[in-house]
């Protein structure tokens, strides 16, 4: 989650960047969809886990 969190936070701080704003703080976070599969026929006692997470950032100029 942190690492999911740390791009996120990258990904927008390029955005602001690119639009000539800064980043602000977090207006929003929320967990979507949230799945654990086999990660193959061959090994299923090892797990996928896939997680989606939408943050949403305000800019300020």
């Amino acid at each position: 989650m942190a690492e999911a969190i740390a791009n996120a936070q990258t990904t927008a701080e390029q955005f602001a960047e690119n639009s000539h704003s800064r980043l602000n703080k977090i207006v929003s976070a929320d967990q979507g969809q949230f799945s654990i599969s086999d990660r193959d026929d061959n090994t299923p006692y090892i797990k996928r886990v896939r997680v989606v997470t939408t943050i949403t950032y305000s800019l300020k100029d």
